[in-house]
């Protein structure tokens, strides 16, 4: 396998993880609804962006569809949800809040690390087709990562002194 195709599945399975954890860190903070709308749709940016690396990865001989996670919320789901209404805007819930932005922030700076691999890789074999991938999907990824930042900007003073 080759470091190009290496890297597409490491972009895959990073770009899947993220959009699993978004999801679920979305349900455990439903009750903070602007919080739980926009970590929904930067889901929404990573379902996208795996699927395009799905697409990409077939002509380099990888098979990266397999089967999504399911959309419903099971029982487990449906119990992140209830401990969200419970918590709602409890100092707990804001250090989860915390913990769930650092995560996803480290989560979406190594998604980052790998983009800019790949299209490092796409120009030194001028392969037009990753570097479009790269080029359309990699700065999504650093607005990601640039409003967990400021949510951790933003929320850590009040929430880490408060305690």
């Amino acid at each position: 396998m080759t470091g190009i195709a290496l890297t597409l599945r490491a972009l895959h399975d990073g770009e899947r993880g993220l959009e699993r954890d978004l999801l679920a860190a979305a349900e455990r903070h439903r009750a903070d609804h602007e919080i739980h709308h926009v970590l929904t749709d930067l889901a929404r940016w990573s379902g996208e962006h795996s699927t395009a690396l799905a697409e990409t990865g077939r002509a380099h001989g990888l098979d990266l569809a397999g089967a999504r996670d399911d959309a419903s919320p099971g029982v487990l789901g449906v119990l992140r949800e209830k401990a969200a209404e419970a918590f709602g805007r409890r100092p707990e819930a804001g250090l989860l809040l915390l913990r769930d932005l650092t995560d996803l922030h480290l989560a979406a700076a190594r998604n980052s690390l790998h983009w800019e691999m790949l299209a490092q890789a796409a120009r030194a074999t001028r392969d037009d087709r990753l570097l479009g991938l790269a080029g359309s999907c990699h700065p999504r990824t650093l607005r990601q990562m640039r409003w967990t930042n400021t949510m951790i900007k933003e929320l850590s003073p009040q929430l880490l002194t408060s305690v």
